[in-house]
């Protein structure tokens, strides 16, 4: 099966937003566990993932910031800890595009900018997400292919943390 699946994002402060799928099925939610050193935790949700039987991998991820928020580490499920900086690499010091390798051992690139962001594994785009319009009732939309339910928690992880670096100028 090919296509494109469309999530809209709701809310747009980075520590507490939701993503719904257009049938307003909740698909992922992203909200702060703790405040001392920040813990984000991005839940993918049942209601969502049940209509989409080829979604693989992880059903959580949580980010731990360093003090004032700099970057720390993050983990997907249970698995090992891997340091935020992995997943925002450059290849080029005047480049916006950001790199980071799956669980699957892919190379994706992110190409970043405030407005809209591409996910891209090799020459195909896996993910684009956009800001909306004024007159939209949700603030972004993101559209995975249907290659990218493989590593969808991925995908919304290094959005975030994408989105989390241009607002904190890492």
């Amino acid at each position: 099966m090919s296509g494109s699946y469309v999530l809209l994002q709701f809310g747009s402060d980075l520590f507490s937003h939701r993503f719904e799928d257009l049938e307003s099925r909740p698909a992922f939610t992203v909200y702060v566990d703790q405040q001392a050193n920040l813990i984000v935790h991005i839940a993918r949700e049942a209601a969502w993932s049940q209509q989409h039987p080829e979604i693989m991998g992880p059903r959580n991820s949580y980010l731990y910031f360093g003090p004032s928020k700099a970057p720390g580490y993050l983990v997907y499920g249970n698995g090992p800890e891997v340091a935020m900086v992995n997943h925002l690499r450059h290849k080029k010091d005047a480049s916006t595009s950001r790199y980071f390798t799956a669980q699957n051992g892919k190379e994706l690139k992110w190409k970043v900018s405030p407005q809209k962001m591409e996910c891209l594994d090799g020459r195909s785009t896996v993910a684009t997400w956009e800001l909306s319009q004024p007159e939209d009732v949700f603030s972004a939309r993101l559209t995975i292919k249907h290659s990218g339910l493989t590593m969808v928690t991925e995908i919304l992880t290094t959005l975030y943390l994408n989105r989390m670096a241009l607002d904190l100028d890492w």
